[in-house]
């Protein structure tokens, strides 16, 4: 009996540990512990990364705009989406971004036992190489919630983990360009990598149409600050 409950306690306790790390990793402390996870590449650079695409409406508006900036970033796709739109997908690896993966669906991982995510994982890189011809080699789990299963699932792939260290919060409904550009800038430093979404599959509907609207204007700022904006491929070495 005593077992069980000293089973339970620490059950309970790895829980409330899965469950704060996303909020954790907002700490300065925590990104000095654990930079590459929270992005932290070289300096004089930013990473720009979008999730949640591809979307046959978003993610154009944003391929374009990105054209225009001359700038390339990181796409983190979710397998389903690439299923549903893959000549998107291949857009974005034709015009010289890079491709990452954001799992098949939008799904927590804390409610997927390890084995089925890892399934769920190879179905969605799958897709994606099928579709585009490039294997990710970045993973972002859904909701930037790592868990033991989401780092074991990934690495027993190859894949390397990363979430952010700079977020526009460009999914609220009420959100506006200005504060998606306020937001990034508040916590955007040398080194850092950048939370945008080219989607709005998990967000309000036409939030992407506010993320667009931010895009120029906060490559704007960081350029006034001598960074160079690009994808993670030349932001962090991978080991």
């Amino acid at each position: 009996m005593r077992a069980t409950l000293r089973w339970a306690c620490v059950a309970a306790v790895m829980s409330a540990l899965a469950f704060a790390l996303p909020f954790i990793t907002a700490f300065p402390q925590v990104h000095r512990w654990m930079p590459r996870l929270a992005g932290r590449g070289r300096p004089g650079h930013v990473a720009l990364t979008f999730d949640d695409g591809p979307d046959p409406c978003g993610t154009p508006e944003i391929l374009d705009i990105l054209a225009r900036l001359e700038v390339k970033a990181t796409f983190f796709m979710l397998g389903e989406q690439v299923a549903k739109h893959p000549d998107v997908a291949q857009r974005v690896v034709a015009e010289g971004h890079e491709i990452a993966l954001h799992g098949w669906d939008h799904r927590n991982s804390l409610l997927v036992p390890p084995r089925r995510l890892r399934a769920s994982l190879v179905r969605a890189s799958d897709e994606i190489a099928a579709a585009t011809g490039v294997r990710p080699v970045w993973y972002r789990p859904p909701y930037g919630i790592p868990t033991g299963a989401t780092f074991w699932a990934s690495r027993s792939l190859g894949l390397m983990p990363v979430l952010w260290d700079a977020c526009g919060r460009d999914w609220r409904e009420d959100a506006t360009a200005e504060e998606v550009v306020r937001d990034v800038m508040r916590d955007a430093r040398d080194g850092s990598t950048v939370l945008l979404h080219d989607s709005d599959y998990q967000a309000a509907p036409g939030s992407w149409k506010v993320t667009a609207a931010a895009l120029e204007p906060l490559v704007v700022r960081l350029r006034e600050l001598d960074l160079t904006v690009g994808p993670l491929r030349n932001h962090m070495a991978r080991h």
